[in-house]
Parts: C-alpha cells; sequence; structure tokens
C-alpha cells in the first residue's frame, strides 16, 4: 500500500473515530466528546477577560494596550478562543501542519464560545492561502475552523472574498519587525465592500501584520469594519 493510500485510510479511520467519540484527540482516552475528553478540555489555556480589545494582548488596567493606542492597527478589533500554548498548540500542529482536520472541531468551539456576545459580521471569511500553498497542503486550515463557526452561528462563510497573490515566507521563520513587510500587497480584492462588517477567520495570530495587511485590503473595497475570529493568540508579539 502506497504512503498516500496509507495515510489516506488513516485520515478516514482517525475521522471515523472522533464522530463516534471514541478518541481524545490529545490523549486518545475513549469517551471524548467534541474531540476533547473532559480532563484535555479543562486543560485549554483560556484568555483571561483583562486583555486589549483592540489586539487581545493581555492588559494590565484600560481596554486597550499601549502599542495599538500609538499605532493603532488597520483591524478594528481581536477575538481569540485560546492562548497559543500547550495543549491548545497540538491541536493547531495538529491542523496545521499534521493534516488533522478533525482538530478543527475543538479549536472551532472554543472561539464559538469567545464569540458568544458578539455581534454578527454581514460576511465570515477564512485567512486566504495561495493557489500554491493550497496546493501544497491540500486544504486551507482557516476554512476549516471558519466553517464550523460560521454553522454555530447559522453564517455562511465566503472563501472566495478575497486572494492572496503574493507567496510570502512563513510568518513564524522572521523576526516580528519584519513581518509586516514580509506580507506587504500580499493580497487583492475584486468585491465590494461598501458598508460592510467582515469577520476573518485565522488559526494563530501573533504580531497580526498579516491580518493588518489583509484589512486595509478590504477596507480599501469599503469595509467599514474588519474583525478578527482567531482560534489562538500568542501571549505576546515575537518569538514563535
Amino acid at each position: 500500500m502506497s504512503n498516500s493510500i496509507t495515510r489516506a485510510f488513516d485520515d478516514c479511520l482517525s475521522a471515523v473515530r472522533w464522530l463516534a467519540g471514541a478518541e481524545c484527540l490529545l490523549c486518545r482516552a475513549a469517551g471524548a466528546r467534541e474531540g476533547l475528553c473532559a480532563p484535555c478540555g479543562q486543560d485549554m489555556p483560556r484568555l483571561s477577560h483583562a486583555r486589549c480589545r483592540r489586539c487581545a494582548l493581555p492588559l494590565a488596567a484600560g481596554d486597550t494596550c499601549g502599542r495599538c493606542l500609538a499605532a493603532p492597527p488597520r483591524y478594528d478589533r481581536v477575538v481569540a478562543g485560546l492562548r497559543y500554548e500547550f495543549p491548545a498548540t497540538a491541536l493547531v500542529q495538529g491542523l496545521k501542519y499534521g493534516g488533522k482536520l478533525a482538530c478543527a472541531r475543538p479549536l472551532a468551539l472554543q472561539l464559538a464560545q469567545a464569540l458568544e456576545d458578539e455581534p454578527y459580521p454581514d460576511l465570515v471569511m477564512p485567512m486566504p492561502l495561495t493557489k500554491a500553498r493550497l496546493a501544497e497542503r491540500g486544504f486551507n486550515q482557516s476554512m476549516e475552523i471558519a466553517r464550523i463557526v460560521a454553522r454555530e452561528f447559522g453564517l455562511r462563510v465566503s472563501p472566495d472574498l478575497c486572494r492572496r497573490v503574493r507567496q510570502t515566507a512563513p510568518q513564524a521563520a522572521l523576526p516580528w519587525k519584519e513581518r509586516a513587510r514580509n506580507v506587504r500587497r500580499a493580497f487583492a480584492c475584486d468585491t465590494d465592500l461598501s458598508g460592510l462588517r467582515i469577520a476573518v477567520v485565522d488559526d494563530v495570530l501573533t504580531t497580526g501584520a498579516t491580518l493588518d495587511e489583509l484589512s486595509a485590503t478590504l477596507k480599501r473595497r469599503g469595509a467599514v469594519q474588519v474583525t478578527g475570529w482567531i482560534a489562538t493568540r500568542t501571549p505576546a508579539p515575537g518569538g514563535g
């Protein structure tokens, strides 16, 4: 049996086990619901309530951090489900690099909990990938999360709202100060978004450079508000 066939069989088997609630995605314990057993679900690194309303970083006082006051990002708000720490990192990496699509569900449901009191946007879109990256990976991890989150609120996803037109170096491999330059002019949008509020779904937010550049593109086409719906937020900019 070829490696591709073996992997496909293993993925199907994992999906069947997950749908049946047989195994936790993290510890493989029996009786998991929504992909996680009760102990692993309780261990998810949830964000504190004291965080910047604009970028979702931890905040000692007030509602907006000093960085966002000094240099306001072009997105209007970030809502995040979890901190990018273990064991949430295992779910993100399993989805993004391991092709374990079932990992999208617990990430999306944690995000949906954080969004319960948020106003609905007019449009929901995943963070776009280039055609080359999509072909290489076989799926867009942000789309997998977006479809589940949108379904929780009875919303539709608009995957073709915007295009990623320039292949960039992976943001995680770059120093923090180079990330904004790396994604400059990376997106294009041909849709008239006049007066619309857009929610952009992504798996991880670190410096916010990619979301910032995409937000600028959407606002040039008339969007009045761009909110990041983010599965996991790094504790501080820079690093991973």
